[in-house]
C-alpha cells in the first residue's frame, strides 16, 4: 500500500503526478535556459563586449550591462514561463488573461531592475568589504518592506468583515500572544484557484492575509488551521530567522563572489567582467538551493506542529491538508530525491502521517 491510500483517491494521486511531470521540465529549462545565458556571456568576450559597447564610464556601464542583463533573462525565460501557465491553465489552476500576465511581468522588471541595478552599483562603487556590508542590509531592509511595498504591487487587499471568522483569526493569534494589527483578504482569484494564506509585516505592520479563494473554497476551520500555521511560522521567528540567515547569505555571497572575481581578468572592479558575476552568482544560488529547502522544509514541519498544539485538530488539520493538496493539483507524495532538491515544504503524506502521530501522542 502507498503512502496515498485512504487519504487520496487513485485519480486525485494521478493527477497531482501527472501536473507535476507535465510542468516540471519547463520549470526546470527555465532555470537551465537562465544560467546558460549567463555562462555564455560571462566565460565569453562576449558579455565584456557588450558592457564595452556603452564608453568608458564606468557607470553607464553597469547601467546599460545592468538592464540588458534584466532584460535579456526575462526574455529568455519568459517562453518556459507561458508554457507552465499554459499547462496550469489546463489542470483549472489559473483564471487570469494573457493581458493581465503580461502586466505582471511588466510589474516584475520595474521591481526587478532597479533591485539589479543598485546591487551592481554597490558592488562595483563601494568596493567589496563594502558591498558585503551593503548586501547584508539590503536584505533586512527588502524584508522589512516587502509587504508594505511590494505586495500591494501584485495583489489588491481588502479588510475581511467583522464576523465570526475575523474574530477567531484574532483570537487564534491573541492566544498565541501574536500581536496583528488587522486581517485582510487578498484577491488571488484574479490570478488563480490555489488557496492559501499567510502572516506578513513584523510589529506594527504585521497583518493575516487570506487568500479569497481559500475563504469561498474551505470551512471556517480549516481557514483557521491555515492561519495558526502560518501564525507557526511568526511564533517560531522563521521569518526573523530567514531574514537573519538571508542576510549572512547574501553577505558570504558577496565575498565568495568578489574573491572568485579578483582571479579573472576583470578584477572587482571592471563592470565589463558584470556578466561572469552574475553567472557566478546564479552557480553560486543553484548550489545552496537544496540546503535552503531543507531549512524551509524544517521550518514548514515546526508550523505544523505549532498549528496542531494551538487547535488540538488533528482531523481537521488532516482535512485541511487533503483539501489544499487537491485543490492545488499536488502530487502527494512526489519522488524522494526530487523533493530533497526543490522541495520547500513536506509532502502532504508527510505531513498528514505527522498529523496523525500527534494524534496517537496525545491519546
Amino acid at each position: 500500500m502507498s503512502g496515498t491510500d485512504g487519504d487520496f483517491t487513485p485519480e486525485e494521486s494521478a493527477r497531482g503526478r501527472a501536473l507535476r511531470r507535465a510542468q516540471l521540465p519547463f520549470l526546470l529549462g527555465s532555470r537551465l535556459a537562465g544560467l546558460t545565458l549567463l555562462l555564455a556571456l560571462g566565460l565569453t568576450p562576449a558579455g565584456a563586449a557588450l558592457t564595452g559597447l556603452f564608453g568608458d564610464v564606468w557607470a553607464l556601464r553597469v547601467a546599460a550591462g545592468g538592464l540588458l542583463l534584466a532584460l535579456l533573462q526575462q526574455a529568455v525565460t519568459l517562453p518556459f514561463s507561458a508554457r507552465v501557465r499554459v499547462i496550469r491553465r489546463r489542470y483549472g489552476l489559473v483564471t487570469q488573461g494573457w493581458g493581465g500576465w503580461a502586466v505582471d511581468v511588466l510589474r516584475g522588471l520595474l521591481v526587478s531592475v532597479p533591485l539589479t541595478l543598485a546591487a551592481l552599483y554597490g558592488y562595483y562603487a563601494l568596493g567589496w568589504a563594502w558591498a558585503v556590508l551593503g548586501a547584508v542590509c539590503a536584505a533586512v531592509v527588502l524584508s522589512w518592506l516587502a509587504p508594505v511595498l511590494l505586495e500591494p504591487l501584485f495583489n489588491r487587499f481588502r479588510p475581511m468583515e467583522d464576523g465570526p471568522l475575523r474574530a477567531a483569526l484574532l483570537a487564534l493569534a491573541e492566544r498565541d500572544r501574536i500581536p496583528v494589527r488587522e486581517v485582510l483578504v487578498a484577491d488571488a482569484s484574479r490570478r488563480t484557484t490555489a488557496l492559501n494564506a499567510y502572516v506578513s509585516g513584523f510589529g506594527r505592520t504585521r497583518r493575516i492575509v487570506v487568500y479569497d479563494t481559500l475563504l469561498g473554497t474551505a470551512p471556517p476551520e480549516e481557514v483557521e488551521l491555515v492561519v495558526a500555521h502560518e501564525l507557526g511560522h511568526v511564533k517560531h521567528r522563521d521569518v526573523l530567522r530567514g531574514t537573519l540567515l538571508g542576510a549572512l547569505g547574501a553577505g558570504a555571497g558577496v565575498g565568495l563572489l568578489s574573491a572568485a572575481m579578483a582571479a579573472s581578468p576583470y578584477g572587482t572592479g571592471d563592470p565589463r567582467g558584470l556578466f561572469l558575476l552574475a553567472a557566478l552568482a546564479a552557480l553560486l544560488s543553484a548550489c545552496a538551493g537544496p540546503a535552503g529547502c531543507a531549512v524551509s522544509r524544517r521550518a514548514e514541519r515546526r508550523a505544523d506542529r505549532h498549528a496542531l498544539e494551538l487547535t488540538g485538530d488533528a482531523d481537521r488539520f488532516i482535512a485541511m491538508q487533503r483539501r489544499l493538496t487537491v485543490t492545488n493539483v499536488s502530487d502527494p507524495d512526489p519522488p524522494r530525491l526530487l523533493h530533497r532538491m526543490l522541495g520547500t515544504h513536506p509532502t502532504a503524506v508527510q505531513r498528514i502521517a505527522a498529523a496523525r502521530a500527534f494524534a496517537a501522542a496525545k491519546g
